[in-house]
């Protein structure tokens, strides 16, 4: 039974990992050349007078030590305020809230169809066969090993330039994001069955497998409830880093696509030092992979009776 201190303990480290975050996000913006109040008002071509950048500077509070800077931005942090885009002069909020949606579209869609295919090879290569796990362990390290930005080039020319089915941008329907999904999907695919396989090979010698068999289930009926229920704990255990890594991922998707979401919107503000956007999307994701990771302790734990019981041996040992 998963207790509140383990709730508590894993809500507490999540917490440290955002403010490690956001304190390292700020510290590295800082570092970017270039000045930010030149963003604020246009960018480099926008030939701004002296008076303009300093007035720029006073609005935004650039012109305040560092140090205190960076406080200031841990307490709008705190309460929820991420600032105002320099670039668009909106709150911050709004220009991720326009930008979520599409990339946690895209995201979901990417992770799910990750999880179809890796389930499908982990179950081919979890039966008898040498020639299906031979055949879907190369397709797994093929699909790890390819970059998704070639592979999403690859599919435009097939599916678009040569086929036609399927549009090369977004359409802003269903069959605009599919390109987009497959070329996300097919590398972390690649690497969640290689993990999930490890934990088969491992499930299938277990002794709850002979249990089964002298109990007289049949073959399939072991691979589904029993070797793959198990199998599949090192893969979800990935969860976190496969969103991180689709998150990552999106950023180069969203421009060959010409897709609107959080990849975009953090490529634009990073060319134009927008410095409260690229802080506001480096959060995000960082708030995303921490429930997520949250979320999936929590999971395995009641999947897998072992990892509740590292969960509390950790929590008491702290």
């Amino acid at each position: 039974m998963i207790t509140l201190r383990i709730v508590l303990a894993r809500v507490a480290g999540a917490a440290a990992v955002m403010f490690t975050v956001a304190t390292l996000a700020f510290v590295a913006l800082q570092l970017i050349p270039g000045d930010p109040a030149e963003a604020a008002l246009g960018g480099p071509g926008s030939q701004a007078s002296a008076a303009a950048l300093e007035a720029a500077r006073v609005e935004f509070g650039l012109d305040r030590p560092i140090l205190a800077q960076y406080f200031d931005f841990l307490w709008r942090l705190l309460q929820g305020d991420l600032g105002t885009s320099y670039s668009q002069k909106i709150p911050v909020s709004q220009v991720l809230t326009a930008a979520i949606v599409p990339t946690l579209s895209l995201t979901a869609l990417s992770l799910a169809i990750a999880w179809l295919l890796a389930l499908g090879s982990v179950y081919i290569a979890s039966g008898h066969s040498k020639l299906g796990k031979a055949i879907t362990t190369a397709l797994d390290l093929l699909a790890a090993a390819v970059p998704n930005f070639w592979l999403a080039s690859l599919l435009v020319l097939l599916f678009t330039g040569v086929l036609g089915w399927l549009p090369a941008v977004s359409t802003g329907g269903f069959n605009g994001i599919i390109l987009p999904a497959v070329a996300l999907a097919l590398p972390t695919a690649g690497f969640i069955a290689q993990v999930c396989r490890t934990g088969v090979e491992q499930a299938r010698d277990a002794a709850f497998v002979e249990s089964a068999r002298a109990r007289g289930e049949s073959e399939s009926g072991i691979r589904l409830r029993h070797i793959l229920r198990h199998g599949v704990v090192p893969g979800l255990n990935m969860s976190a880093w496969s969103l991180g890594s689709l998150l990552g991922g999106a950023a180069v998707i969203e421009v060959i696509f010409a897709r609107p979401g959080l990849g975009r919107t953090l490529v634009s503000a990073v060319t134009v030092r927008d410095i409260p956007v690229v802080l506001g999307v480096v959060l995000f994701a960082a708030l995303a992979y921490v429930l997520v990771n949250l979320i999936t302790d929590l999971t395995v734990a009641r999947v897998d009776p072992r990892t509740e019981a590292r969960l509390q041996q950790a929590v008491a040992n702290a």
